[in-house]
């Protein structure tokens, strides 16, 4: 018996000492917490998603980008194509004052009353507002003004602030035949509902470096971009020398000589502005003075006659012809690197610009790792609606101005007038051109713009009305501008720069697969920011003006380049500190929220960027090692007494794009936050699109199958819009009695997927069946069909048109 107690008590020791072991193993994981304990965190933080997209979100980026269009860029482009001369009458002149777009109205002569979009839809009618201007011209001898003259029409996006139904409670959508959970921000067009897709770019004004390891060749390129021109210019290295390459010229034209012209003429400051005190640096550039000197070019004229003899002209008239120093100095101020201004001939911002392109080749060459990607997202820029719409109308407006200033050359010419020459009804015959211009655009989805040689085609397509979700869907999907049929794995690629930004699981798959990528529920783009405020702020922030320093000062042990958009515009030795004065102020809100601002170290550079097309998304702020958002900001956000709005301006949550999450460190839990934590996510499964987050507990699934979910689910029969049955859609499918799902995600509360469901809930039974292979068969309940399962209406169009004959039959 004492023995049998030991035994007992030897197995309890074990026991207890495995037991203890284990729980050592755990202690390095859990630090001294239990599953079991209760999580100490902001449980409620996902209230900030209903609150984010009410003011931002799915398909708020259109509706914001077509507002910033209406809203800014039309008097952008109006102002700087704001004057109309003759050349028969030097005396003439038409200047454009203002610009607005009216109210969505109908285009009959008999009455000018507003148009609701779904009498658009029923009657094929475009839904467009009248674009006004208000003009001063000289008619005699007087100078007349007239305000409010239409010169063409504009399609306008649903929902956007000129639309009708913007601002309108739900009873008033039902008013108007509209379904209030219709998410808006596309167009209608001839009765049939466009999008015109996010697309995808590479970012402009940027300088990129790429390395051809076959060909030995490294090359830093930047695509300048500005309402005047846009055009590529390369800095290159082949066989250890480096030339500047552009479409302008008709050859590749040495670095130091482009330096030389642009009246950097000491060789040692040019070594200097290059390669500073670096002597590795210093080696490998000293091969291009021999160039120079080859082809005896020593002086800024030398090297401006060289350069202008190369330069390509498109001048017909050999009379005109001006000499090569005068073509050179034309070509370098306004084409080469157009994005950089050069202001009363001072060419040392190109200068410096370009020695900044041939230094990071340098750098490329001595080490390859310092090459760019471009399927990095933060390299990426999105193009949506407003940028698009503003690049066609930019040039319809200019042909619309070239075709006034022909017809009044001709009406000016003849010498025997009856009548005073008036331009205002010129101006009123012209509408079409843009009205035109701008519906066979949006219609065909062919973007062909001829200044910019810009031809693309299927930026457009038709609203998938398959269901509400195919719908939302599709307003969230970029498309890239890649071709499809190549087979490259690089595009094509889940980018750890996506996580957060763009949905891992929905995408096509086939041919465009990668290539067709979804927007993640809590991304927002940016519009572009005004410059001005940055400079001024970056100035008081101790940023040093870079144009009045050497080489040897820029590129200085411990001296950061401050570059805004791109473009070098001050230096800083404290770039940690700069750095994080700059995010007080714009946590405080007297910055612009989108602006961004971060660190790249292998560059020795701080880039702020205000610019248009970059993904953001929100995060909570955390300092001390503790969330800025508490329980107490909650409560006030659920009882309504504050929007997200007063989150971001009291510096408790901020956007942060791509570039800027590099240098955070962002915990997804509550409980991971460590001493080194900035930010904190505000729900982990926002990671996720809209289509995605229909599908419940994804993490269990084997990662294709949510693919094919995010696929087939935008094909579920179920009900469209509550105002389906006043819609006459070429084909309808609807579901006679549709369901809520049983398992109900976030995200399906989040965009109203449960008032608007498809499908219904099976009971299936997984059996053999007779014993035979019949793999994924169904086989369905009879008395379950004769109860109405699955049982669905499809509504098909057919048009017919009465005629009035003239015996009134």
């Amino acid at each position: 018996m004492a023995i049998q107690v030991e035994n007992v008590k030897s197995l309890r020791r074990q026991q207890s000492s495995q037991d203890e072991a284990f729980a050592k193993l755990l202690e390095p994981i859990y630090q001294g917490k239990k599953l079991t304990d209760p999580v100490n965190t902001a449980k409620d933080k996902w209230a900030l998603l209903p609150a984010f997209l009410k003011v931002k979100g799915l398909v708020k980026q259109h509706i914001d980008s077509f507002n910033y269009f209406c809203d800014v860029d039309l008097k952008k482009i109006v102002k700087a194509n704001e004057m109309v001369v003759s050349e028969v009458d030097p005396n003439f002149f038409l200047r454009y004052t203002d610009i607005r777009v009216g109210r969505p109205e109908r285009q009959d002569s008999d009455s000018d009353a507003e148009i609701t979009p779904n009498e658009c839809r029923l009657r094929d009618m475009t839904y467009a507002a009248p674009v006004f201007v208000n003009i001063q011209y000289v008619r005699g001898k007087s100078v007349i003004s007239r305000t409010g003259v239409c010169i063409g029409r504009l399609p306008i996006m649903l929902r956007s602030n000129k639309c009708v139904l913007t601002n309108k409670s739900d009873e008033d959508m039902a008013l108007l035949k509209e379904c209030p959970l219709d998410p808006g921000g596309y167009f209608i067009i001839n009765g049939t509902e466009k999008v015109i897709l996010v697309q995808e770019q590479l970012s402009k004004n940027r300088i990129i470096v790429e390395a051809d390891p076959k060909k030995q060749v490294v090359q830093a390129s930047v695509t300048s971009s500005t309402h005047e021109r846009k055009s590529n210019t390369y800095v290159l290295s082949k066989k250890g020398a480096i030339y500047l390459r552009h479409n302008s010229v008709s050859e590749d034209i040495p670095i130091v000589l482009v330096l030389k012209a642009l009246g950097v003429q000491s060789d040692h400051e040019i070594l200097l502005m290059v390669a500073g005190t670096d002597m590795v640096y210093q080696d490998t550039f000293a091969v291009n003075f021999e160039e120079c000197s080859k082809l005896g070019v020593y002086t800024q004229q030398q090297a401006l006659d060289y350069f202008g003899a190369r330069v390509k002209t498109s001048r017909k008239i050999l009379a005109t012809r001006k000499s090569y120093a005068h073509e050179a100095l034309e070509a370098l101020a306004t084409i080469i690197l157009a994005h950089v201004p050069v202001r009363n001939l001072n060419f040392r911002p190109k200068a410096l610009y370009i020695s900044l392109m041939t230094r990071r080749i340098l750098m490329a060459t001595a080490n390859p790792q310092l090459v760019d990607d471009r399927d990095y997202v933060g390299n990426k820029r999105l193009e949506l609606a407003g940028q698009l719409l503003s690049l066609l109308f930019e040039d319809l407006f200019k042909r619309f101005n070239s075709d006034l200033r022909m017809n009044i050359d001709k009406i000016l010419k003849k010498p025997n007038r009856t009548e005073e020459f008036d331009a205002f009804n010129i101006i009123s015959g012209h509408g079409h051109t843009i009205t035109n211009g701008m519906n066979r655009a949006i219609s065909t989805g062919n973007w062909s713009v001829k200044r910019f040689k810009m031809d693309r085609a299927g930026v457009t397509h038709v609203l998938s009305r398959l269901s509400y979700i195919s719908a939302l869907g599709m307003m969230t999907r970029i498309s890239s501008q890649f071709e499809k049929t190549r087979k490259v794995s690089g595009p094509r690629a889940l980018q750890p720069s996506q996580f957060g930004m763009l949905c891992p699981s929905d995408t096509p798959e086939g041919e465009a697969c990668g290539l067709v990528k979804n927007l993640a529920l809590m991304t927002h783009i940016t519009t572009d920011d005004d410059e001005e405020y940055v400079r001024r702020l970056a100035v008081i922030l101790g940023a040093e003006d870079v144009l009045s320093l050497s080489g040897q000062e820029l590129y200085s042990a411990g001296a950061y380049i401050i570059y805004i958009n791109g473009t070098p515009f001050g230096i800083t030795r404290y770039p940690a500190r700069f750095l994080t004065k700059f995010r007080h102020m714009r946590r405080m809100g007297k910055l612009s929220e989108f602006v961004s601002i971060y660190i790249n170290h292998h560059q020795n550079g701080v880039h702020i960027a205000t610019d248009g097309g970059r993904i953001c998304r929100p995060l909570i702020i955390v300092e001390n090692k503790k969330s800025k958002v508490t329980l107490r900001h909650l409560k006030s956000l659920r009882s309504g007494k504050t929007t997200f709005e007063d989150f971001l301006k009291r510096g408790l949550v901020e956007y942060v794009d791509v570039n800027e999450e590099n240098d955070a460190h962002i915990a997804i839990y509550e409980h991971e936050i460590s001493a080194s934590t900035t930010h904190l996510e505000i729900e982990p499964f926002t990671i996720l699109g809209a289509v995605a987050g229909l599908i419940p507990f994804p993490h269990h699934n084997q990662s294709p199958r949510n693919t094919y979910q995010c696929a087939m689910g935008k094909q579920a029969i179920g009900a469209i819009a509550y105002n389906q049955f006043l819609r006459i859609d070429t084909l309808l499918y609807l579901m006679v009695y549709p369901q809520q799902p049983m398992v109900k995600t976030r995200t399906i509360e989040l965009i109203r997927y449960d008032k608007l469901p498809a499908g219904q809930n099976a009971i299936v039974a997984v059996m053999s069946y007779s014993g035979y292979d019949i793999e994924d068969a169904l086989v369905l309940n009879k008395s379950s069909v004769d109860r109405g399962f699955g049982r669905c209406q499809v509504l098909r169009k057919y048009v017919t048109t009465l005629k009035k004959h003239p015996n009134q039959t």
